[in-house]
């Protein structure tokens, strides 16, 4: 045999091991496994993490699987709810592999099923409640959505961790009718509220009042902390309200408007003021023309 074609053989040697050295050895990183097909047909475990070895040539075949947690936007859906109201809502889901074997065989594309599967249920669930439901009971039809969408997956080797419908949009007229609404109900809970306090408050003067007539003096303490109090502040006034009782007593010591109560005549009544029918009547009555 000549030097040339042992120069020959032991290149292909060389190369032939090399792509067996190629297929044979793979990595996976911590967070991945791998499925084996040889020949075509599954092995009973996944492999990895780390370095592991496969038949070369392509007797051994691998798909490598992710382990992580995936969040999955759900996109927004058209709905109608249980009370006749049009909206538009999405939602995330969280979900993982962990039957790496069955999310490659049983199903094509699990993330991709997963998606439809979240979208189908997503617009089924939130079309049984109605808006205020729905509105009110966020954390209850998340529970319900994950539990739904996990018994789909269950079969697939993915596990669906969490479910959160992320917005409600709801048209623009609804929107204003709910606002409208909120501000009347605030209003008439203020007016409860100011009906309340006036309430307790008339019990209270009520109350002050009846221990004010039964201590006369209460009254006159009353009268002078407002005239500190007012005192107090920058005024260049100072009101001084006089009791009538005063004023009464003043009269009668003043002598004002005299009568049988102080001693005195009373004065007579003006006349009548005369007029042109009053001297035809008087002339008549003499006998002579007025």
């Amino acid at each position: 045999m000549s030097t040339g074609v042992v120069v020959l053989l032991v290149i292909a040697v060389l190369v032939l091991v090399g792509i067996a050295l190629a297929t044979m050895i793979q990595v996976l990183q911590e967070y991945e496994r791998g499925v084996i097909f040889r020949l075509g047909r599954v092995l009973g475990r996944p492999k990895g993490p780390g370095l592991i070895l496969m038949l070369p040539f392509g007797i051994d075949r691998i798909r490598k699987v992710n382990m992580q947690v995936v969040a999955m936007n759900v996109p927004p859906q058209d709905v109608i709810t249980k009370d006749n109201i049009t909206m538009q809502v999405d939602a995330v889901v969280y979900s993982r592999v962990v039957e790496p074997i069955r999310a490659v065989v049983e199903v094509q594309n699990y993330l991709f099923a997963t998606s439809q599967s979240s979208q189908t249920n997503l617009r089924g669930v939130i079309g049984k409640y109605e808006l205020d439901t729905l509105l009110a009971e966020r954390e209850r039809i998340n529970r319900e959505l994950q539990q739904i969408i996990a018994r789909v997956t269950y079969d697939w080797g993915v596990e669906v961790q969490s479910v959160q419908v992320k917005d409600v949009e709801l048209p623009d007229e609804l929107r204003r009718a709910m606002a409208r609404e909120a501000e009347a109900d605030r209003d008439a809970r203020a007016l409860q509220i100011a009906a309340a306090a006036e309430l307790k408050a008339s019990r209270m003067l009520a109350d002050a009042a009846a221990v004010m007539a039964q201590y006369p003096g209460a009254m006159q303490l009353r009268f002078l902390q407002t005239v500190a109090e007012v005192a107090t502040e920058k005024n260049s006034t100072l009101v001084m309200p006089i009791p009538v009782e005063l004023l009464s007593v003043l009269g009668k010591v003043g002598g004002v408007g005299g009568g049988p109560d102080d001693g005195r005549p009373a004065m007579p009544p003006p006349p009548p003021a005369s007029g042109p029918d009053d001297g035809r009547a008087s002339g008549e009555e003499n006998g002579r023309p007025g």
